[in-house]
């Protein structure tokens, strides 16, 4: 693997990628550098310690986000999954395969159409997701941990805020009014 070095020096000898240090001019705002790259390595952790987990049952994060969603919304449809999700059936298919052959989610027909397909954990997948937000959660409250009175719901708010709520899906939409927040607060 090849080192990246940064500095400014664009005309100079080195094979180093130089960092902008101002905007394009064609640019309003400078680019946040600190809060993407912060969230960049935060997501990166926060998912990575699930990952780890995972890698023992031969699954990975797409499997997590499905059974997620499929436990914390018994009977989501697969329609549903597919715009909690953003994927595709085909990258769907696959994994949803492999949780139900092993047998951490179960799948029905819907009771008014009979063409639905209500998706379920089983015990065995409630088990899983509970596990990986287990050590999800041990993350959180160690980042929330040094923060002072109101600022975790400063917190909470800057994440609703970095939703796009222009057309949520139906998983969204749940979240956020339970949350006590409607989408026109958060855009």
């Amino acid at each position: 693997m090849a080192d990246i070095n940064f500095n400014d020096d664009l005309h100079g000898d080195s094979a180093a990628i130089a960092m902008p240090s101002r905007p394009a001019e064609a640019s309003v705002a400078a680019p946040r550098w600190d809060i993407i790259e912060l969230l960049f390595f935060a997501y990166r952790d926060f998912v990575g310690d699930a990952d780890h987990a995972l890698e023992a049952f031969g699954f990975g994060r797409a499997h997590h986000r499905v059974v997620h969603f499929v436990c914390r919304y018994p009977g989501l449809t697969v329609a549903d999954l597919l715009d909690v999700l953003r994927i595709t059936k085909q990258s769907l298919g696959r994994v949803l395969k492999q949780l139900l052959d092993e047998g951490y989610i179960v799948q029905k027909a819907g009771d008014s159409d009979r063409r639905q397909r209500l998706l379920f954990a089983t015990a065995k997948g409630e088990a899983l997701v509970v596990k990986l937000a287990g050590l999800q959660t041990d993350r959180i409250d160690r980042a929330l941990r040094g923060l002072g009175p109101g600022e975790a719901e400063a917190v909470r708010k800057f994440l609703r805020a970095m939703i796009d709520c222009d057309d949520p899906d139906k998983v969204l939409q749940t979240i956020l009014q339970s949350d006590g927040a409607i989408a026109k607060d958060v855009t």
